[in-house]
C-alpha cells in the first residue's frame, strides 16, 4: 500500500470515528435535550394523546379534558369556573408551558410520574393512568373573595392557622385558562393577555410583593414585646407626636391628627394606626432586631413554596435611622405579598406558631391511593411566645371593635385585624394601596386573611384598608366560619 492510499485510509477512518462519536453524542445527550425542548411538538402530541388527571377542590374536579378534532393533539384541557380558580390552577396549554399547579404536577397529571407506573405499564412501556391533585381550597371562601374583590385590582389569601391549609387564593383581574388550552387559538389569547395593562396573568396573591403599609406594624409590635422593649400592649410608649425622623428635618405625622398618639400604648397605636409610635419603636429596636422578627414570619425567604413558589417579601438591610423608622410603618423598601401578611395573622392567631402554608392536601393515583400527603408533613415553627401572641390578638380585636378596622366585624365571632394604606409612587403621587390582615374565630373554627387592593374605582380620599380591603376580608372570614 503506497503512502497516499494509507493516508487516505487513515483520514477516512478518522472521519468514520468522528461520525460515530457525533451520532452517539446526538443520540444520548443532544437527543434528550431535544426531547425535553418546550418547542418539540412531539412532547405536546404525547401529553395530549390521552385525557389528563385533574385538580380537585372539595371533592370535585375543577379541570377536565375534552376530545378535539386534531389528528395529533387529541385532547385539550378544560376548566370549570376557570377565572375563579386561575390563581390556583394556572393553565395547561397545547402551545405554552404549564404554570402553577398544572406546571408543578405536570408529570403526575399527564401520567409520566414514575410513581404511577404499574408492573404492566413497565412491561408494556405504556404511559400510566394519570393522577390527581387534591387542593386545600374551600370553594365558598374562594368564591367569597372573588366576588367581594369584583372589578378591583387586588388579591386575597385565607389560611387555616392550625393546619396551614390555604382556603382561598384569589387574584383580580383574573383570566380564563380555557382560552390558552387550544394550540389553534392560544396565540391570539396570549397576545391579548400579555398586552393587557391590568396584567391578568400576574398572580397578585403570591407573586407581587408591594409595600404593606401599617399592616407591618404587627411585626414591629411583636419585636418590641419579644425583645422586652415594652412588657405589655397596654404600657405607655415614649413616642412624641409628630416624630422627627432621625438626621432629617422631616416630621412624621399621623393620618388622624386628633388621634391620641402621643406616648400611646401599643394597643392604642394599633387602634388608631399611629405612625409616630411604630417609627420610633423601629429605631429604638434597630433594624437587625426588626429584620430578625420579619425573617421569622417569612420575610426574605426566597424559597417560599406553597407549592407554587411565592415571590420574596422583603425587609431591607443597611439602612440609616430615618429609613429604619419608615420601615416601622411598612414603607421605605419593605414589601410583602398577601400570602406573607396572611402568614403574620395566622401565626398570631395560632398562639405564636406558624404552620407552613400549603394549597395541596394530597396527590393521588388514578384510583385515589395517596402518593404524598402534605397535610401530615406541614412544618410548625414558633414565631413568638404564646404570651406575645395573646397580647397581639387582644390589640387586634380592639382595632376591629373600635378602631380603624370596624368594617370587619362579624356578629358572634371574635375578629382581630390591622388596616394599612401604603404609599404608591414617588412622593405618594399615585393612588395608595389598601391593605387589611386579620383573623377570626367562632364555633371551633379559625381563619386568617390578608387582602390587598391595588386599584379600585374609589376616589383617592376614600382609599383605606377599612373601606376597601376589610369588607373583602369579612366576606372570606364569614365563609370560612360558617357551619
Amino acid at each position: 500500500m503506497n503512502k497516499t492510499i494509507r493516508r487516505a485510509s487513515v483520514f477516512a477512518l478518522l472521519l468514520t470515528l468522528a461520525l460515530l462519536v457525533r451520532a452517539t453524542w446526538v443520540q444520548f445527550y443532544d437527543g434528550q435535550a431535544l426531547a425535553d425542548d418546550k418547542d418539540n411538538r412531539r412532547n405536546a402530541i404525547e401529553t395530549y394523546s390521552e385525557p389528563l388527571g385533574n385538580i380537585i377542590v372539595a371533592g370535585k374536579s375543577i379541570t377536565g379534558s375534552a376530545q378535539t378534532e386534531d389528528s395529533d393533539l387529541k385532547y385539550k384541557r378544560t376548566y370549570t369556573d376557570g377565572p375563579l380558580y386561575a390563581a390556583v390552577t394556572g393553565y395547561a396549554s397545547q402551545a405554552y408551558a404549564p404554570t402553577q399547579l398544572e406546571g408543578i404536577y405536570q408529570a403526575l397529571l399527564d401520567g409520566t410520574d414514575t410513581r404511577l407506573k404499574t408492573v404492566m405499564d413497565t412491561v408494556t412501556n405504556q404511559r400510566a393512568e394519570p393522577g390527581n391533585v387534591v387542593t386545600t381550597i374551600d370553594p365558598d371562601v374562594q368564591k367569597a373573595a372573588y366576588e367581594a374583590l369584583g372589578d378591583k385590582k387586588g388579591a386575597a389569601v385565607a389560611i387555616d392557622p392550625k393546619t396551614g391549609r390555604l382556603l382561598g387564593v384569589v387574584s383580580t383581574p383574573s383570566y380564563d385558562p380555557t382560552s390558552l388550552t387550544d394550540a389553534n387559538t392560544a396565540g391570539t389569547a396570549w397576545t391579548k393577555l400579555t398586552k393587557d395593562p391590568e396584567k391578568p396573568l400576574t398572580n397578585r396573591a403570591l407573586r407581587q410583593p408591594l409595600p404593606p403599609g401599617s399592616t407591618f406594624k404587627l411585626v414591629v409590635a411583636a419585636t418590641a414585646l419579644e425583645d422586652g422593649l415594652y412588657s405589655s400592649v397596654d404600657e405607655k410608649t415614649d413616642s412624641p407626636d409628630p416624630y422627627r425622623l432621625p438626621g432629617t428635618t422631616r416630621d412624621l405625622s399621623n393620618e388622624n391628627p386628633d388621634a391620641p398618639c402621643t406616648n400611646a400604648t401599643i394597643r392604642t397605636a394599633l387602634q388608631y394606626s399611629c405612625n409616630n409610635v411604630f417609627a420610633k419603636m423601629a429605631v429604638q429596636l434597630g433594624e437587625d432586631k426588626v429584620k430578625a422578627m420579619a425573617d421569622k414570619f417569612g420575610f426574605n425567604n426566597d424559597e417560599q413554596d406553597v407549592p407554587v413558589r411565592a415571590y420574596t417579601s422583603l425587609y431591607p438591610s443597611d439602612m440609616d435611622e430615618a429609613q429604619t423608622a419608615l420601615t416601622g410603618i411598612g414603607q421605605f423598601d419593605v414589601t410583602a405579598t398577601p400570602l406573607q401578611m396572611a402568614m403574620v395573622s395566622a401565626a398570631i392567631a395560632n398562639g405564636g406558631k406558624l404552620v407552613s402554608p400549603h394549597m395541596v392536601s394530597q396527590i393521588t393515583d388514578s384510583g385515589g391511593d395517596v402518593l404524598e400527603d402534605y397535610d401530615d408533613s406541614a412544618e410548625t415553627k414558633e414565631i413568638v411566645s404564646s404570651s406575645t401572641a395573646g397580647q397581639l390578638q387582644s390589640a387586634m380585636q380592639t382595632v376591629v371593635d373600635k378602631g380603624t378596622g370596624t368594617n370587619a366585624r362579624i356578629p358572634g365571632a371574635t375578629v382581630g385585624g390591622k388596616t394599612g394604606t401604603a404609599q404608591h409612587g414617588e412622593n405618594n403621587s399615585q393612588v395608595p394601596y389598601a391593605w387589611f390582615t386579620s383573623y377570626a374565630k367562632a364555633g371551633g373554627k379559625e381563619v386568617a386573611v390578608a387582602v390587598m387592593v391595588e386599584q379600585s374605582n374609589a376616589a383617592r380620599s376614600e382609599v383605606s384598608g377599612n373601606g376597601l380591603a376589610a369588607p373583602v376580608a369579612k366576606a372570606m372570614m364569614e365563609a370560612a366560619l360558617k357551619d
